[in-house]
């Protein structure tokens, strides 16, 4: 009644060997190392590879183990101190082009990573690093857009010939065109609502004018606001691979905050000062025919007055011939001529034909190079709703004549060192910023505090595993043995998934796992107190294990389910901790059913399945 078919064995054999050969990568401590990867055009190669070898060698650190894989080199050193050191070095040998990054390198065997097997990656909170909660503006996204259709729906106007008297913006966020007649109005309004479904427009007669009035929709609005979410995001993340950082965290938390998470990162205000800037460049021309006398008085309609550091004024054509978006790369440099820093710029197909034909059309007359910066904060108001003053800082870097037309290439010159060079063009590698962030919550957690935590993490998982087996063995015998062994079964299967998925372990997820320890061996405690009570009632012992695992089924199934559907909940509806929290719970009422329903079951044939019994150890 109570034997095992071969392949019951078989697949029990399988779960164990899984669990274990997964888990075991976790035995083996990581030592540090660094990281080298290339920028955005930039590939890592042999010849890096050589370069970073050398580097190392001439500088006495010793390299236990260096490998180039995936456009990667990975080196594995002794010491934290040879860690730091060797960063310092790479970084100034390899320049912008390759960030360098401080690693812990895993020791696990190649037959094991061969297998796939590699440790969980450690949290912020155990391993330290530091902390931002990042808040976007979204309303400077929406201006951003609103700007963009209305410099969009001018030139649309103007290359059909639809003449319009006035085209303003709306405080509302809206535009406003009007027209001389209504024909050329209907004429517009089709036009438009072919080119730009997104935009609500609805028309309006005042004084004799016949207005046209736009307004982005709300579904407009909220792609809008997705964009700006997503391109931030990215560029966040391309602005950490810039700096070195490896395995950063960057999650979306609700509809307007970034979570960001640089594991290791020592010193934040390095982090801090590249991540919140809102930076770009803007190229005009040079306003040349009221230059001279009108820079200091009533400025054109259609040029704008700027500064150049020093704080002397210039007059630039208020239209941006090409910005940061167009630039593919940037790196820093020195100046041919006389030896100052400068940035090299590449632009993309878009930003080299606009450049070409400017500069062809202006030869003789200046290009100005604007850099233009975001800066602001966070202000709560009397409602409880966090605001941003804001405030858009343009500056003059440079404004060159145009002596020779340019094509995909062109350097700026006029930099303050070649420490400004260098974050200039680290900003611009990683594209500028949908709309302004700010940081709103920072958090530093030192190494020391996250050895502390992995050790009480520890010993809370520990300790109640113990409590448990005592607990189990003391009340129910043999039985007590069988539930413990599947209770180590499933914490190793647990480890051995969370390791194959490459989560990262959080106290969270150390706490989910001290929960599933306790849920692991209630099933077993339903099962064996329904063999109790079919014994009481005078089942005999093969016939009371058989209805004891069959009975207690239904419960166990039904009071994981309902965790379960709670710990989807908090996955679905929580943010970093909570989902941490929610995934290791999930996981582990997953492989608790496993092994107390089914490696238990199989465990307890095996001893008392061949054999006559006139009583149980239960």
């Amino acid at each position: 009644m109570n034997r095992n078919p071969t392949w019951k064995y078989l697949l029990l054999l399988f779960i164990v060997a899984f669990g274990v050969i997964y888990a075991t990568p976790n035995l083996y401590q990581a030592e540090p190392g660094l990281q080298v990867v290339g920028a955005r055009t930039a590939e890592v190669d042999n010849s890096v590879l050589t370069r970073v070898q050398s580097t190392l060698k001439n500088a006495n650190i010793e390299v236990k183990a260096i490998s180039l894989e995936g456009g990667k080199i990975r080196a594995r050193l002794t010491s934290e101190q040879d860690q730091t050191r060797g960063q310092a070095l790479l970084k100034e040998e390899l320049g912008n082009l390759y960030p360098v990054a401080l690693a812990d390198m895993t020791t696990t065997p190649d037959w094991l990573q061969s297998l796939g097997g590699a440790p969980m990656y450690l949290g912020l909170d155990l391993r330290g690093g530091v902390h931002f909660l990042m808040q976007v503006d979204m309303a400077a996204a929406e201006k951003k857009a609103n700007d963009d259709y209305y410099e969009d729906i001018r030139k649309n106007l103007r290359e059909e010939g639809l003449r319009y008297s006035g085209i303003v913006r709306k405080p509302n966020g809206g535009i406003a065109v009007r027209f001389s007649t209504e024909d050329v109005r209907g004429k517009a309004d089709n036009l438009l609502s072919t080119r730009y479904p997104e935009l609500q427009r609805t028309e309006t007669d005042e004084s004799g004018n016949f207005l046209l009035n736009i307004q982005v929709s709300e579904a407009g609005l909220a792609e809008i606001r997705k964009a700006a979410l997503k391109k931030n995001m990215l560029a966040l993340r391309n602005r950490i691979d810039q700096l070195g950082v490896s395995e950063p965290v960057i999650q979306q938390q609700g509809v307007d905050r970034i979570v960001v998470q640089l594991p290791g990162v020592k010193d934040p205000s390095i982090a801090k000062d590249i991540l919140g800037k809102t930076a770009t460049l803007e190229i005009h021309l040079v306003d040349e025919d009221n230059q001279a006398s009108n820079v200091r008085g009533r400025v054109p309609a259609g040029s704008q007055r700027y500064y150049f550091r020093d704080g002397t004024p210039i007059l630039l054509e208020k239209r941006v011939l090409y910005s940061g978006e167009n630039i593919i790369d940037a790196s820093a440099g020195f100046s041919q001529q006389d030896g100052g820093p400068v940035v090299n710029i590449k632009l993309d197909a878009k930003g080299a034909t606009i450049n070409s034909d400017v500069t062809g059309d202006n030869i003789g007359n200046r290009m100005a190079v604007v850099y233009v910066e975001t800066i602001g904060q966070p202000v709560q108001g009397s409602d409880g709703e966090i605001k941003f003053v804001s405030k858009e800082i343009k500056e003059v870097i440079t404004a060159p004549r145009i002596n020779d037309q340019l094509g995909k290439s062109f350097i700026i010159t006029g930099l303050d060192g070649p420490k400004e060079a260098q974050n200039i063009a680290l900003l611009l590698r990683a594209g500028s910023l949908a709309a302004p962030v700010y940081i709103i919550e920072e958090r530093t957690v030192g190494p020391s505090l996250g050895q502390e935590n992995i050790a009480k993490g520890f010993s809370s998982v520990l300790f109640g595993f113990l409590a448990v087996l005592v607990f189990m063995v003391i009340f129910y015998r043999v039985f007590g043995a069988v539930a413990s062994f599947a209770l180590v079964l499933n914490l190793v299967i647990i480890v051995g998934v969370l390791s194959l998925l490459q989560a990262t372990l959080t106290l969270p997820g150390v706490a989910g796992m001290v929960l599933t320890v306790g849920m692991a061996v209630d099933a077993n405690v339903l099962i064996f107190e329904r063999i109790r009570e079919e014994i009481k009632g005078g089942a005999a012992p093969q016939m009371a294990i058989h209805r004891g695992y069959d009975n207690a089924f239904s419960t166990i199934i039904d009071a994981n389910l309902t965790t379960l559907i709670a710990a989807l909940v908090l996955f679905n509806f929580g943010t970093g901790p909570i989902r941490g929290f929610a995934i290791t719970l999930s996981i582990g009422i997953a492989t608790s059913m496993i092994t107390a329903i089914f490696a238990s079951r199989v465990v307890v044939n095996f001893i008392y399945g061949n054999r006559r019994l006139e009583k149980l150890s239960i």
